[in-house]
């Protein structure tokens, strides 16, 4: 059996590198070996950029390790909630490959976010409390954005909402309000449950001054969750435009050990059952 820790892809070498990194951690904490694995765009990335050694992706990865005999495949999803490349893609590149390989398995393990859990608000809540010092709120009363890519999936955004609702509970008084909001958004009435966008939050009243932590729903490094990247922008855009309003960002959630931990005994559950 193949365990497959599997992101989007990303055409930002860093974010490879975090992925190949996560996977390490968890081979090394599991004692089973897993395999970084893409689902798009990581393979346009310059070898040299990742240290000689060419990223890969699911459909190539899956069809050489089938040619190799191997037919037993398990997949870890760096999704937090129900993304079309879950429940569609993966499953119509698996349906594919069958055509040549009729004996190939390919077992989905589930999202990161479970409504029975509260393991991945723990870990927002905690990113959180580490921005609240009192260099940055100064006894100002402080709101939490908690901002994701943007979904065209309802289902997507209603994990995103979800988690805001439970990270409001965990912090309680000691921030003034937590609202849930997106990076961007697909144009038309249809992908309104986006909204609001982060930068028109960041303009609203209350919103505009004082300490904002914007804490970034986002798995790896790339150029939305980056350094210098779009979450960075809008920040600085919107400080442009309310002098009075200061924003700070929490780290993305890859490489944090709470995440190792979750993952972890995902594949041991995995290998057990």
């Amino acid at each position: 059996m193949k365990i497959l820790l599997v992101d989007n892809g990303s055409l930002e070498a860093a974010a490879t590198l975090a992925l190949r990194d996560l996977a390490q951690r968890l081979t090394e904490r599991t004692g089973r070996e897993v395999w970084p694995v893409s689902l798009l765009h990581a393979d346009k990335v310059d070898a040299r950029e990742l240290n000689g050694i060419a990223a890969e992706v699911v459909e190539p990865f899956l069809h050489r390790a089938a040619s190799q005999g191997e037919m037993d495949f398990v997949v870890l999803p760096l999704f937090f909630g129900p993304s079309r490349a879950i429940t569609d893609y993966l499953p119509g590149v698996a349906e594919k490959l069958r055509q040549h390989f009729p004996a190939l398995q390919l077992r989905i393990a589930p999202v990161l976010f479970q409504p029975e859990e509260d393991r991945l608000v723990a870990i927002l809540a905690g990113q959180v409390r580490e921005k609240l010092s009192p260099d940055f709120v100064r006894g100002e009363s402080v709101r939490v954005a908690l901002v994701d890519h943007g979904s065209p999936v309802a289902a997507v955004t209603a994990v995103r909402n979800a988690l805001a609702r439970q990270l409001a509970d965990i912090l309680g008084d000691s921030v003034a309000e937590v609202a849930a909001c997106s990076m961007e958004r697909r144009p038309g009435p249809e992908y309104d449950f986006n909204e609001p966008l982060l930068e028109k939050l960041l303009s609203r009243e209350g919103w505009n001054t004082g300490p904002v932590i914007v804490a970034q729903l986002f798995l790896m490094p790339g150029r939305h969750a980056g350094p210098g990247g779009d979450i960075a922008a809008i920040c600085d855009r919107a400080e442009v435009s309310s002098p009075a309003l200061r924003t700070v960002r929490t780290a993305v959630l890859g490489l944090h050990p709470g995440l190792v931990d979750l993952l972890a005994d995902r594949i041991l559950q995995l290998v057990a059952g």
